[in-house]
């Protein structure tokens, strides 16, 4: 009987050993099949989604828009020829008496700049910046697909600093295309393309940050996008473009204390470029509307000390004598509040308004004056050509 209680022990412990063993090395040997389907783990199975493949990331591209962009983008380079300075010993009298005016042959040398430019039709009219263009002597336009051309100057208009060049070709120029007016939105993805520092044409991506920056002291008149896509010297006069490769504007400005791009850019929007390009192709300049005033933003301290209720319109602070305000009688310590009906806000939408109306037309300018309202009608004259242009 020991024996067999023995035997029996000596079994169990092997049988335990060798469950421990398989359940350890091979648990799978131990899984028995259910009878049937578990309703619950059925449904949750069918419930779960598969778990994505391995290594496929989502591509994000914008190659489409650049490349219906890039071959409408032009590079810019300028030359003027500058003389060498003058050699003071020219103007003593006596290095003059024995040596003349033989010594006063200076050497001319050049001078170059360097920028980008949009083509807005087939036929070679070219958009680009003022500033990019003003002074030179020789102007150089190369294309996308290598060749060049020397440009004739259209027209400037310093006060938006915008230009247009023009080209002659044999074939049809492949041209940009506008996006609506007032399709962006602050927070749209736009790409800036141009020539940085001549190293090449050069694609950079960013978001809107804001629309409609003005006061900046860069232009006259400002009406500015402002992007966080990388623009630096020589992306002047190039293009804004949004993901449809449409243009939404022109490359003007950067606020930077390096002279590289700090994330802050500004573009002169379309709805302005294209107003003014059409007017420089059609006769060489731009015309805008005056009055001859010089305005004030109005503040509550300025309308305290005027005794107005509120600090509504733009404070005329003086005007010019003979100028058409002048002759419709309106007088500095006037505050205009509207013209023909649509409410002035302040100086710049004053200044904006004005320009857009036509030289010889009629208009009624609402002015308060000492607490009364009046209307005065007053002739528009032609906004002077600005010659000099302000490069910030």
């Amino acid at each position: 009987m020991r024996r067999l209680w023995l035997i029996f022990a000596q079994a169990v412990t092997i049988s335990v050993a060798a469950l421990f063993v398989v359940a350890s090395l091979r648990p799978d040997w131990l899984a028995n099949e259910p009878i049937g389907p578990s309703p619950t783990i059925v449904e949750l199975h069918e419930a779960t989604p598969p778990p994505p493949a391995q290594g496929l990331v989502a591509r994000v591209s914008y190659a489409d828009a650049a490349s219906r962009v890039l071959p409408a983008v032009v590079f810019i380079a300028t030359s003027k020829d500058v003389r060498a300075p003058r050699n003071p010993l020219l103007d003593d009298p006596i290095f003059r008496h024995f040596f003349g005016d033989r010594l006063d042959n200076r050497p001319e040398r050049r001078s170059a700049g360097l920028g980008s430019g949009v083509i807005v039709s087939q036929d070679g009219y070219i958009l680009t910046n003022n500033h990019v263009v003003e002074a030179a002597d020789d102007i150089e336009v190369s294309l996308n697909d290598g060749r060049s051309f020397h440009a004739m100057e259209v027209g400037r208009d310093p006060e938006s600093d915008l230009a247009v060049l023009h080209i002659t070709t044999d074939a049809p120029l492949p041209a940009i295309t506008f996006a609506q007016p007032d399709s962006l939105s602050v927070g749209d993805v736009v790409l800036a393309i141009g020539n940085p520092f001549g190293v090449g044409q050069t694609v950079t991506m960013g978001i809107v940050s804001a629309l409609g920056r003005s006061q900046l002291g860069i232009n006259t008149f400002e009406n500015f996008i402002q992007t966080d896509a990388a623009i630096n010297p020589g992306n002047s006069g190039g293009a804004l473009v949004d993901t449809n490769g449409h243009l939404v504007g022109i490359n003007a400005a950067i606020f930077s204390r390096s002279g590289g791009s700090l994330g802050i850019g500004f573009a002169i929007p379309t709805s302005l470029a294209r107003e003014v390009m059409e007017q420089i192709i059609r006769s060489g300049s731009v015309t805008r509307g005056w009055i001859g005033v010089e305005i004030q933003e109005m503040t509550p301290e300025l309308a305290e000390s005027f005794g107005l209720a509120d600090d509504h319109g733009a404070l005329i602070a003086g005007v010019v004598r003979g100028g058409p305000a002048d002759g419709a009688g309106m007088r500095p310590g006037d505050v205009l509040l509207a013209i023909d009906g649509r409410a002035i806000t302040g100086p710049r939408d004053m200044l904006n308004i004005i320009s857009q109306l036509s030289p010889g037309s009629r208009n009624l300018f609402h002015v308060r004056r000492s607490g009364r309202e009046r209307d005065l009608e007053v002739t528009i004259g032609t906004r002077p050509s600005r010659t000099t242009a302000r490069i910030d």
